[in-house]
């Protein structure tokens, strides 16, 4: 084992586990798709239009944060950054509270 070890470059980094996405560095695969995630000109929609807070009271915007049952989409679904998540969250609340927005679809 050690001939092999020492023919190998001495190091065991890169070898295939269950989850490791080294195996075989000859091959440049990382383990990941090249073209997966968000694309570089994709930005949260708050962000775009440079929105310093989210209005409670504008209907339309939060109208499509919200799916028909009323729930809240997820982050990865709506394209927000945390930050306008957040807004958007507590504005979705202040609207269902104020009966802006229901609670229920």
């Amino acid at each position: 084992m050690s001939e092999e070890f020492e023919r190998e470059g001495g190091d065991f980094r890169g070898r295939g586990g269950r989850r490791g996405g080294g195996g075989g560095g000859d091959f440049g695969f990382s383990g990941l798709a090249p073209d997966r995630g968000r694309k570089k000109g994709q930005r949260c929609r708050f962000c775009r239009e440079k929105a310093d807070y989210v209005d409670y009271k504008d209907l339309q915007a939060l109208a499509k944060q919200v799916n028909a049952q009323g729930k809240l989409f997820s982050r990865k679904r709506s394209g927000n950054c945390a930050k306008h998540q957040r807004m958007v969250q507590v504005a979705v609340k202040r609207a269902r509270f104020m009966s802006i927005l229901g609670y229920v679809g």
